[in-house]
C-alpha cells in the first residue's frame, strides 16, 4: 500500500526510484548527436522536443524496470528498500508513470519529424524489453547499451530525418560504453543472480573475466568515437576530449578489483557522468570552432 506523503515528498520518492540524476548518462551523447547533426546549435524547437523524448523515453524504461523487477528487487539485499518494494509508491501509480512517460516520448517523436513517430514504438519495445533480458540471456548488458544508443540514433533522427555512418557510429559507441559499465555495476549482484537464476556475464564468465570484457567493451568504444574524428573531420578540442574519456576509463577500471569492489559506485556514477558531459563540451566546442 503506498503511504501518505505531500506531494514534493512524492516527487522526491519518484525521482529516486527512477534514479534520476543518472540522466546525464545518455542526454549528453544526445545532444551532441544533435549538435553534430547540425553541425552546430540545433533550433530551439528541436532541442526542446529532444529533450522530452529523453525525459519520455527514460522515465517510462525506468518504471517499468522497477514494476516487472519489484518482487526481485523486495529479495535482493541491494535493491530491497527501493520505494516500490518498500510500499513507499503504489503499482497504480508506477502503470500511470510509465504510460505517461511513453505517450510522452511518443508525442515528442510525432512533432520531431514522421521518421522519428514510426520508430518510436520499436524504440517503446527495446526499452521495456531490456527488464525482462536478464530472466533469459547473458547479453542483457548489451540489450541495455542498445536501449541507451537509442538517444544518439534518435536526436540524429530527430535533425536530419535518415540515418547516417556518424550516427551509427556514435550509437555503438554508447552501446558499448553502457555495456560496459553495466557489467561492472552487475558485480554487485554476483551472488544474488546466481542464487536467483538470473543471467548476466558476470554469472556467465565469474568476476574476473567480466571486467576484462568490461574493459574490451571500453576499448571498442574509444576505437569508434576515434573513428569519428575522421568521418567528420574534427579537430583539436575533439581529441582533448577523446585523451581525457580515455583517461576517465583507465581511472575507472582502476576502481574495481576482482577483490575489492567497494569503489564500484565511485567507478559507475561519477566517471561515467563526467565521461559523457566532457564528450558533449570538447564536441560542441570544436564544432564551433570550426565554424
Amino acid at each position: 500500500m503506498e503511504l501518505s506523503f505531500s506531494p514534493m515528498s512524492k516527487l522526491k520518492i519518484f525521482l529516486e526510484m527512477i534514479k534520476f540524476p543518472h540522466t546525464v548518462f545518455a542526454l549528453p551523447f544526445a545532444l551532441t548527436s544533435a549538435f553534430i547533426a547540425s553541425n552546430g546549435m540545433p533550433s530551439g524547437y528541436q532541442l526542446f522536443w529532444i529533450i522530452m523524448a529523453m525525459i519520455g523515453a527514460r522515465t517510462g524504461a525506468m518504471s517499468f524496470n522497477r514494476l516487472v523487477d519489484m518482487e526481485i528487487d523486495a529479495k535482493n539485499p541491494r535493491t530491497k528498500d527501493r520505494p516500490l518494494p518498500k510500499g513507499l509508491i503504489s503499482k497504480e501509480a508506477v502503470i500511470f508513470y510509465t504510460l505517461a512517460s511513453f505517450l510522452l516520448l511518443v508525442y515528442a517523436a510525432y512533432k520531431l519529424n514522421k521518421f522519428c513517430f514510426y520508430l518510436s514504438p520499436i524504440a517503446i519495445i527495446i526499452l521495456c524489453g531490456y527488464s525482462l533480458t536478464k530472466r533469459f540471456t547473458h547479453l542483457s548488458h548489451i540489450v541495455l547499451g542498445l536501449a541507451l544508443s537509442g538517444a544518439p540514433l534518435g536526436a540524429w533522427i530527430a535533425i536530419k530525418g535518415n540515418i547516417e555512418t556518424s550516427a551509427i557510429f556514435l550509437s555503438l559507441a554508447v552501446m558499448f560504453w553502457v555495456a560496459g559499465f553495466d557489467i561492472l555495476y552487475a558485480l554487485q549482484d554476483y551472488e544474488f543472480d546466481r542464487r536467483e537464476g538470473l543471467y548476466s556475464i558476470p554469472v556467465k564468465f565469474g568476476v574476473k573475466k567480466s571486467i576484462l570484457i568490461s574493459r574490451a567493451f571500453h576499448l571498442i568504444m574509444v576505437m569508434l568515437l576515434s573513428l569519428l574524428y575522421f568521418l567528420n573531420g574534427f579537430g583539436l578540442f575533439y581529441i582533448v576530449g577523446l585523451v581525457i574519456i580515455a583517461f576517465l576509463l583507465v581511472y575507472e577500471h582502476s576502481l574495481v578489483k576482482e577483490n575489492d569492489l567497494s569503489k564500484l559506485d565511485i567507478a559507475f556514477f561519477n566517471m561515467n557522468g563526467y565521461i559523457s558531459l566532457i564528450y558533449f563540451i570538447f564536441t560542441v566546442l570544436d564544432i564551433y570552432w570550426k565554424v
